[in-house]
């Protein structure tokens, strides 16, 4: 995101927001009046006003920490503007209602669509409707299936091992390295590969078409969530001015990339026999393809796989980037993960051969690895890679909690916010402990998806929810078996970016070191 975004606001302008929110606030407050006034006998109830929709651009750094006050002061509550309510929750029954009691009454609808689809196109993450229940039909048999499960068991492992050896020549060197950065690129590569079966390579920096294009995905992701928040985004797109004109760019470069892609690899698969091994996302899709040409064209190719490429990119690279910086401030927990990747794979003290250790990560020896498990959950309940998520309201509605919302009105739930409520997790809500999710047998026990939202739940749930997970522990196991790490400022103070994943500010900048073999018993 651009230098003039992250910087605070002016104070002229924070002055102006003031008024407007002022002036915001009466309009609303006069027109609940009116509303309360012709309610026919029925007195409606609304949820508590925590602020108007303009102080989040006042809170825009921190804008989480903002709702997170508000949501331990409310639990659900109102961010009002002139044109509809904003509702924010942190509530699991209102929450449940959302994403699956009431769940046809909530979806994207026409803003999230209009705000997402230069990126995002008729995706499952920006449509509601047919076209979610074709791609989710199409998604659910495709992840169900052995093949893609070993195949991108296979690619998650080869890339492990590139980003070992590259984590291994900076700590041989004593060089800092972004670690983020590191994940962001590996994680590309894993989720490039699977969904259109093409070596991007962006770790090593070899494909310049590759590093173009992950460049652009990125300034793209960020352009997309200011529209949120800048009210004349549509303007400048007329216009063709500033974080529009921006935007506009970095799609053109994503897209022509993409679609390069999918004519080579349509025509690709034109020449080959029946039999050819299709084990990639886009390679199946584009079987499915040839039987409805129609609604199946490339537009709709590009933004079926485009969305798997962003739901698996961010979100697990994040995800790694917290756990490792939990992993710096709990070295006990880290000694922890080491012994149970040794127990579960059988490969004692690191060798030089990175190989022995991928090919021991079988389905069953990451499935031995219960800490692990616990550990990257423990990650995801506070450091959410999605860290709020938004509906629209289809119809007037009645939540559980006994308050009113508006048809149009937008409903988000707080999956950051909601890790660190004492109501739900204890008083040690903001404690990072796994063993929170283990019994007294040390087996992970999953809570309420609706308590925690780190996946979605309903209807909705995540459908790389596994997926997600065996890449995670595939690169955790590997990377805390041959390296340890520290914090390259002990004294660095850890922020996230606001942007539509819950990265870290500036990065995450790591020494890594050769784990020592431990002394044998003589």
């Amino acid at each position: 995101m651009s230098n003039n975004i992250r910087n605070s606001v002016p104070a002229a302008i924070a002055a102006a927001l003031l008024l407007l929110s002022l002036c915001c606030s009466t309009f609303i407050f006069l027109k609940l009046w009116i509303s309360w006034s012709k309610g026919g006998g029925r007195k409606k109830k609304w949820h508590p006003v925590g602020a108007t929709i303009y102080h989040q651009i006042l809170h825009f750094r921190e804008l989480h920490h903002f709702h997170t006050r508000l949501s331990a002061k409310y639990k659900t509550f109102n961010l009002i503007s002139p044109w509809r309510s904003y509702i924010y929750t942190a509530d699991p029954s209102v929450v449940e209602h959302i994403l699956k009691t009431n769940f046809w009454n909530y979806g994207k609808g026409p803003y999230n669509y209009e705000n997402l689809k230069d990126l995002l196109g008729d995706g499952i993450f920006a449509v509601d409707g047919e076209k979610w229940r074709h791609q989710r039909k199409l998604a659910s048999h495709e992840f169900s299936t052995k093949v893609l499960r070993d195949f991108s068991s296979g690619v998650f492992k080869d890339n492990a091992a590139k980003l070992a050896l590259v984590i291994s020549k900076a700590a041989s060197s004593q060089q800092t390295m972004d670690i983020q950065d590191l994940f962001m690129k590996s994680t590309l590569d894993s989720i490039f590969q699977v969904g259109f079966g093409v070596e991007l390579d962006s770790l090593s920096g070899s494909n310049q078409e590759g590093n173009r294009f992950a460049k652009a995905f990125d300034v793209a992701s960020d352009m997309i969530l200011w529209r949120y928040i800048d009210i004349f985004w549509k303007v400048k797109k007329y216009l063709g001015i500033g974080s529009e004109a921006e935007l506009k760019k970095n799609i053109k470069v994503i897209d022509d990339f993409v679609y390069k892609v999918i004519r080579s690899k349509t025509e690709y698969l034109s020449n080959q026999n029946d039999t050819m091994k299709r084990d990639d996302i886009l390679s199946r899709f584009l079987i499915e393809s040839a039987k409805d040409p129609v609604n199946m064209n490339n537009q709709y190719l590009r933004d079926i796989v485009l969305n798997f490429v962003i739901a698996g990119r961010d979100t697990s690279a994040v995800t790694l980037s917290w756990f490792f910086y939990m992993l710096c401030k709990h070295p006990s927990i880290e000694e922890r993960i080491v012994n149970e990747v040794k127990n579960a794979t059988g490969v004692e003290d690191s060798t030089d051969n990175i190989e022995d250790l991928t090919s021991s990560l079988t389905e069953e020896a990451l499935g031995k690895m219960q800490y692990l498990h616990a550990a990257l959950t423990e990650t995801l309940r506070l450091f959410p890679s999605i860290p709020e998520d938004t509906k629209i309201c289809f119809s007037d509605d009645r939540l559980p909690d006994g308050c009113d919302i508006k048809k149009g009105d937008v409903v988000c739930y707080l999956p950051y916010s909601m890790g660190r409520m004492k109501f739900l997790w204890g008083k040690d809500a903001e404690v990072f402990r796994p063993e929170r999710w283990l019994d007294d047998d040390g087996t992970f026990q999953p809570d309420n998806p609706f308590k925690f939202t780190a996946f979605q739940a309903g209807p909705r749930i995540c459908l790389g929810k596994e997926f997600a997970y065996r890449q995670m522990k595939i690169v955790a196991a590997v990377l805390v078996h041959f390296f340890t790490f520290e914090l390259s400022d002990a004294k660095q103070d850890v922020k996230y970016q606001t942007t539509l994943t819950l990265r870290i500010y500036q990065g995450l900048h790591l020494l890594a070191y050769q784990r020592k073999p431990r002394a044998t018993k003589g």
